[in-house]
């Protein structure tokens, strides 16, 4: 029979882990200052993209249906949902693997933003390292076209901490931490930009 005897331990410590990345004061101070983006972008009907690599992808696409769904079950004062205009780059998987193959894989999320944004607009790129090449370049783009950038890192930064006008660092080096604060990140702002802001 296999020998259980270190689940319990390492269970605990892996969220123990968890806990102490989620305390860290910055985490907080980070999602003060996305809010006011979020709600700006979606109170002067701009559109906000999503992009990341493989964890960090599905992150984006399921940020996408949280904040346009679950925020527009509540309606707004006087009226109906106040929505969210929002696109995860990486669900379109035709566009991603055309670019990829006849351009270059860090051109995947650049070369569609450059189509469909506009000034005004909002990014959010989502690398665990923070040094995704093709999320770096789509940071690039959305820079040139004056959209502001919120970048979701971890393990230091990597260079999207310098580039992002905002840039939230999960104080791990486990890319594991750092992709499940990164999800209770997204369920808080969705959660409170329903209860609090409709």
């Amino acid at each position: 029979m296999t020998d259980l005897s270190t689940l319990g331990p390492y269970f605990r410590e892996y969220f123990d882990e968890t806990k102490r990345t989620v305390d860290a004061p910055y985490l907080l101070e980070a999602i003060q200052r996305i809010v006011p983006i979020l709600l700006k972008a979606r109170d002067d009907d701009r559109t906000i993209f999503f992009c990341g690599n493989g964890g960090s992808s599905s992150t984006a696409s399921h940020f996408v249906v949280d904040i346009a769904k679950v925020t527009a079950s509540r309606p707004a004062p006087g009226g109906g949902p106040r929505r969210f205009k929002c696109l995860a780059l990486n669900d379109n998987t035709p566009s991603v693997t055309a670019w990829a193959n006849d351009a270059d894989y860090s051109k995947v999320f650049a070369e569609p933003l450059k189509n469909l944004a506009s000034r005004g607009d909002v990014l959010v790129a989502i690398s665990g390292s923070g040094n995704s090449p093709n999320v770096l370049e789509a940071v690039h783009a959305a820079k040139e076209i004056g959209v502001t950038v919120i970048g979701l890192t971890g393990i230091g930064g990597g260079k999207l901490k310098g580039l992002a006008d905002v840039a939230l660092v999960v104080p791990s080096q486990s890319m594991q931490h750092t992709e499940d604060v990164h999800l209770l990140v997204l369920h808080f702002l969705t959660a409170y930009l329903r209860d609090r802001q409709a």
